[in-house]
């Protein structure tokens, strides 16, 4: 405990003056402290209620007898970094929010924390922080947002990007625009489908470091509030026990992370978390698994933006828990992992049940047999792709085309609005990898003005760059080796066909080796110039998508 070791004794007087400093009493001290990592700010709308869940943590923490102390983690809006430099900073957040955390906790020693995140990076970067400090933890997300309305209809956040891509084909005027822009997002929280944020933080109730409805409970709800409260009850217990998150996050728990995400058709942006985490874990990743999993685990939602969905139907349809005791019921988990809650997965399941069969599927009437992600590999991408296959055109599954290539995301933006693209076509997106973005930038608004201009069903777009988890459409990332490191997309030309088959697992270039080999001879690789500060640094750290674009130390 911290107080045997930093605060009791005549030695450690110099700490408890400054203890007193903070106002903090004889009796506190005396009490397990937890540290309270808070992602609140101002700027982020999934992050604007974090004040509220914090202190309703603080709460539970000090009514079952815990010391709180709060500390901030840092958080950028995906959405408004889009399609700009911004996005650059992004993905880094991830491995910032790790190590600062790090830095705080062992700095100034706590007995347990309770993580409260919300966006993007920041789940997986304090699961990461999580797994390598290895004290009892326990998360709370701030909830999605609740769906917008417009004209009657359940929107997302990818319903906006899509509309600019619908304006810029002239489907929808101004005013139709500025109605989207006025609903579609209209509370706080984590945007409404089954994005990055909502799919990590459903998956962290997977992983067992988060209590029931972390994932689905809207942030706007009041239950959202109490869940807090019980998460800062939860962490003494887990304190008592000594439950830590290396015993919770283990291969076996990475391993049914994986197979619910294939049942909730999670973002492929958890391809790069889950890689990261199971490495803070000691786990080895193997992509190759993620493949194997998928073969044999039925795809039973179909949230937002693969359909009509949202985070709050899947709340009143069961939750988290209903989609893992559905897949449980074929044998696909191993339900004796240990938990946050201090239980195993069977027991914590053992209640739940599916209300609502149009949102959470059984898997008799699943959407498909395979799960919602494919890894493709082929000599476009010898160590791999990533693609949301539960979010692709039944006709775009098997695909050949011309490529139409582009050196960045602005110059493909301006190509799709510019009616440069036509159906058929495969745009590749390259030098927007890990290291050669840098900072790997999401590619949702070239995605969505493909979806916006109407070619969805007969375009495909591959990148080494990655997409939000609004992304959907035959769009592939991740392709390993990137560009920047001499992969195989450095290469392509202008007109090259690509062929592309999801359920074959397959990406073929059908280039000669010889041709191949001339190319690597005449095209050298693009370095980009003027890149200073963090992103320097992590362009040089940075490993491959397929590895989870983790810091190489």
């Amino acid at each position: 405990m911290v107080k045997d070791t930093i605060v009791n004794g005549c030695d450690n007087a110099p700490h408890r003056s400054l203890y007193n400093a903070l106002g903090l009493t004889a009796e506190e001290l005396q009490k397990p402290l937890i540290g309270i990592v808070c992602s609140y700010n101002e700027i982020v709308p999934g992050h604007m209620n974090l004040d509220k869940i914090a202190d309703a943590v603080k709460l539970g923490v000090a009514m079952a007898g815990g010391t709180p102390i709060m500390f901030p983690a840092i958080a950028v809006c995906d959405g408004i970094a889009m399609g700009h430099e911004g996005m650059k900073y992004s993905l880094v957040t991830r491995d910032l929010i790790a190590d600062s955390t790090e830095a705080m906790v062992k700095a100034h020693g706590f007995d347990g924390l309770v993580m409260i995140p919300n966006c993007d990076k920041n789940v997986p970067g304090l699961l990461m922080a999580s797994a390598r400090l290895n004290i009892p933890t326990v998360f709370v997300s701030g909830g999605p947002m609740l769906a917008g309305r417009v004209g009657g209809k359940k929107t997302s956040l990818s319903s906006m990007f899509e509309a600019v891509g619908a304006y810029h084909a002239g489907k929808i005027d101004d005013a139709k625009l500025n109605e989207f822009e006025c609903k579609t997002c209209p509370t706080c929280g984590s945007c409404s489908g089954m994005y990055t944020a909502n799919s990590m933080n459903c998956l962290t109730e997977v992983l067992g470091m988060g209590l029931r409805g972390n994932g689905t409970i809207p942030a706007a709800y009041s239950a959202r509030i109490q869940l807090a409260k019980h998460a800062g009850m939860q962490i003494i217990d887990l304190v008592k026990k000594n439950i830590r998150p290396r015993d919770v996050m283990t291969a076996a728990a990475i391993r049914n992370a994986i197979t619910a995400d294939m049942a909730l058709g999670c973002s492929t942006n958890s391809m790069l978390h889950l890689p990261a985490i199971a490495n803070e874990c000691g786990v080895k990743f193997d992509l190759e698994e993620v493949n194997r999993i998928s073969e044999k685990t039925p795809n039973l939602c179909h949230l937002a933006p693969a359909g009509p969905t949202y985070m709050e139907d899947l709340n009143e349809a069961g939750g988290v828990y209903a989609v893992l005791k559905e897949i449980a019921s074929l044998g696909l988990l191993d339900t004796s992992v240990m938990t946050c809650t201090g239980k195993t997965m069977a027991e914590n399941i053992a209640t739940a049940e599916i209300l609502d069969d149009t949102v959470i599927r059984r898997v008799d009437n699943a959407y498909s047999k395979t799960g919602g992600i494919a890894v493709l590999k082929g000599n476009l991408a010898p160590d791999g792709c990533v693609v949301k296959r539960s979010a692709v055109a039944p006709e775009m599954l098997v695909h050949e085309g011309p490529a139409k290539v582009f050196e960045s995301e602005e110059e493909a933006i301006d190509a799709i609005h510019g009616g440069k693209i036509v159906a058929g076509d495969v745009v590749v997106i390259r030098y927007e990898g890990p290291a050669g973005g840098p900072g790997m930038r999401e590619m949702l608004n070239p995605t969505s003005a493909i979806q916006g201009m109407g070619l969805g069903a007969s375009v495909a777009l591959i990148t080494d760059g990655r997409f939000s988890g609004a992304t959907r459409g035959a769009s592939i990332g991740h392709c390993s080796p990137e560009a920047a490191n001499g992969g195989p997309i450095a290469y392509v030309k202008d007109g090259d066909i690509i062929s592309i088959n999801i359920p074959a697992y397959k990406i073929e270039l059908k280039v000669s080796d010889e041709e191949m080999a001339k190319r690597r001879a005449e095209m050298p690789i693009k370095k980009k110039e003027n890149i200073s500060g963090y992103l320097k640094r992590y362009a040089a750290m940075v490993s491959s998508a397929d590895k989870g674009a983790i810091i190489n130390y």
